[in-house]
């Protein structure tokens, strides 16, 4: 944590990093090379959805909207992941709505218990794609958190970029929080901006996320947020990139949480949820699939809906009918998308 604060601080002691930072842009730059010159093309349209940046930025909420525009529109999509933390039996491993998030990954299961989407999970994004156009027909691949994995082709790149906290101090790991330098958004498609910040990119499009419903995590009910009797005071549990955001939610939606930041993708136990006093206690969604069994009484997890810009939903549609028409087409895709 120190570090990352540090990156979004502009710290001056991190010059001293300078050095590992070129480096790592060095090999970095050779890597895409590599992988590039031996390059797989899936015989359906690739979607990818990542970021430039360490952490979260919004990547799981627009891999949701995107799985549900896309069967509005008629496509069958699939979804293919790294598993962050994932212990799977082997690889590539299918994620199914009863999944341990052990073995599946929390962000997979997440993904697939929201949608039933067909999912693979392997490091191998490649190996991931090709598992799942054997067994499932799906039309249209996107692959979550996969810019960096050059090995896979893509036909659209989606740039997720926290609005609030931007690309902190523009360097590379580990001087700064970058996995490839900023000139990389030149190259993607798009890139979208989660929520409002004082970051901008020249033709991004917006991304805003909205609260849903809150699900009980013992019965799977359904509430509202402007329907909640309980306490207003409460814990708040958050396990992703950026804790404050969920915080901040929980704060405009009148909750007054008692706040417990976890680091990105944690595991969870029972003792790190016996919290004093005894309150309702909300969560992600993220980090509601690893302890949906054995949670505290009282246990929520609030939904978040990603909302996006009409303008960009009618760009994505044409680029898609365009990648039909084309040479490579869309294998058994609508007619009319």
């Amino acid at each position: 944590m120190g570090l990352e604060h540090a990156w979004y601080r502009h710290s001056r002691w991190l010059f001293l990093l300078r050095p590992l930072s070129t480096l790592y842009r060095t090999l970095a730059a050779r890597r895409r090379r590599r992988l590039e010159a031996r390059q797989w093309h899936a015989p359906v349209p690739v979607i990818i959805v990542g970021n430039i940046t360490v952490g979260g930025s919004g990547k799981t909420p627009l891999t949701l909207a995107l799985i549900e525009q896309l069967r509005r529109w008629g496509y069958r999509p699939g979804v293919v992941s790294r598993g962050y933390g994932a212990r799977p039996p082997h690889l590539p491993f299918a994620v199914g709505a009863d999944t341990d998030p052990v073995e599946g990954g929390d962000e997979p299961c997440l993904l697939v218990r929201r949608t039933g989407v067909p999912l693979y999970i392997d490091p191998d994004r490649t190996a991931a794609a090709r598992a799942l156009l054997e067994t499932h027909d799906c039309d249209v691949l996107i692959s979550d958190d996969g810019l960096q994995h050059y090995a896979l082709g893509r036909d659209i790149e989606l740039a997720v970029v926290d609005a609030a906290r931007g690309l902190g101090n523009g360097r590379c790991l580990p001087e700064g929080p970058l996995r490839e330098p900023a000139q990389r958004l030149r190259e993607v498609d798009r890139v979208v901006l989660n929520g409002d910040g004082g970051f901008d990119w020249p033709g991004a499009t917006r991304m805003r996320l909205r609260p849903g419903a809150l699900v009980a995590l013992a019965s799977g009910q359904t509430l509202p947020a402007s329907e909640w009797r309980g306490a207003r005071r409460v814990h708040a549990v958050a396990g992703i990139g950026h804790p404050p955001r969920f915080f901040a939610t929980l704060r405009a939606l009148g909750f007054d949480p008692i706040e417990h930041p976890l680091p990105d993708h944690a595991s969870l136990r029972p003792e790190m949820l016996e919290f004093e006093p005894r309150l309702p206690l909300l969560m992600t969604e993220k980090d509601a699939v690893k302890c949906v069994g054995w949670a505290p009484p009282d246990s929520w997890a609030l939904r978040v809906e990603a909302e996006l810009e009409p303008e960009f939903l009618d760009w994505l549609r044409a680029a898609l009918i365009r990648l039909q028409s084309s040479d490579r087409g869309v294998r058994n895709g609508p007619e009319t998308a």
